[in-house]
């Protein structure tokens, strides 16, 4: 290995679900050269079952590396370095279905990735997905990836960041209820957001950040009209946020505030809930061709904020109905890739 294959990132990637798209499509990121060019990518996962994504994708000339360490890992294009857990058959794992076996195997990747990380042996890791309620069967009881994190590098103040484009997307709460996520709307976890979203677009290499901050209620309340968060809540963060030098603009209704951020108003948006994000990340990232019944790009990216990692997921869930057909795109994941690159190598400086 040369002095510049040593310079770039080692990036640790969960092969996600077994029983899902999460091997066809890192297989097809690996086939590309342009991914040795960024970093040395680690596949963790299970041998096997590369093997067959290998011959379910038509990608047959590349070569499966079974490592047990990223010390043994070759980094080389043409052959998939794959940290080899042993978990699952892949002669008899039922592909595209929930089970449980494939759940225990998709949380033990996540856990061995943070483990990677948090001992300096990867110097960032990516997710494929994996299917809460498998993982549940298995016993793990997570709403999904970010939680897994916290729990794992014990980190308090986190959230969730979307990216497609230049749109990028923070929450103040993720997997909770409707009700629950209006309750959790205070200035405290506002500001805590505010300054998380600023610091990852400095990290991403913005110089002055202007963050956007979306309103919780429809016309961000209408003065009290349609509800008092605003004025009790979110107006003090963002003032707070202000008077800490932080270039922020809200409370903006959730209607316009994201098409103001796509058009280049903002650098970022704060959302207040789940959907208030994610609906319009995945209305431009998601493109479904009618005519072709199929998918024209599942594109986006997943990123934990605030852990003392660096952690990106694809934006997509495990699509069993598209597992082991070799038809999945690999967007998502070659972006999400490129996002870990960079946040790794802004750690570094």
């Amino acid at each position: 290995m040369n002095e510049i294959q040593k310079s770039k990132p080692i990036i640790a990637i969960t092969m996600g679900d077994p029983a899902s798209i999460g091997p066809e499509i890192s297989a097809k990121v690996l086939a590309e050269k342009e991914t040795y060019e960024m970093c040395r990518p680690l596949l963790v996962g299970d041998a096997g079952i590369m093997e067959k994504a290998l011959k379910t994708t038509g990608l047959e000339n590349l070569k499966i590396h079974a490592v047990s360490s990223p010390a043994e890992a070759k980094y080389r294009f043409g052959t998939i370095d794959v940290l080899d857990m042993g978990l699952v058959d892949a002669d008899t794992l039922p592909i595209g279905q929930v089970s449980r076996e494939a759940g225990e195997a998709a949380f033990r990747y996540v856990e061995k990735v943070i483990e990677l990380a948090m001992a300096g042996e990867a110097d960032g890791t990516v997710t494929n997905a994996l299917n809460k309620e498998a993982v549940n069967l298995a016993g793990h009881h997570f709403a999904g990836h970010t939680e897994i994190y916290a729990h794992y590098t014990n980190t308090k103040k986190y959230t969730m960041m979307l990216a497609h484009g230049n749109l990028r997307v923070v929450h103040v709460s993720t997997h909770v209820s409707l009700r629950e996520a209006c309750d959790r709307v205070k200035k405290d976890r506002v500001l805590e957001v505010i300054r998380i979203a600023w610091q990852a677009c400095r990290d991403l290499g913005i110089e002055k950040p202007r963050v956007g901050v979306a309103g919780l209620n429809p016309h961000s309340g209408e003065h009290g009209l349609f509800g008092r968060e605003e004025i009790d809540e979110i107006i003090p963060a963002v003032e707070a946020a202000r008077a800490e030098g932080i270039d922020v603009d809200g409370p903006v209704p959730p209607d316009t505030v994201f098409s103001k951020a796509r058009g280049g108003w903002y650098d970022i948006v704060v959302a207040m809930y789940h959907d208030q994000g994610h609906i319009p990340l995945k209305l431009i990232g998601f493109v479904y061709d009618q005519q072709a019944g199929s998918w024209q790009s599942v594109e986006g990216v997943n990123i934990t904020l605030g852990l003392p990692i660096v952690r990106v997921s694809v934006d997509h869930g495990t699509a069993f109905d598209q597992a082991g057909k070799g038809t999945a795109d690999q967007a998502s994941l070659r972006n999400a890739i490129d996002y870990a690159v960079r946040l790794a190598s802004a750690g570094k400086r």
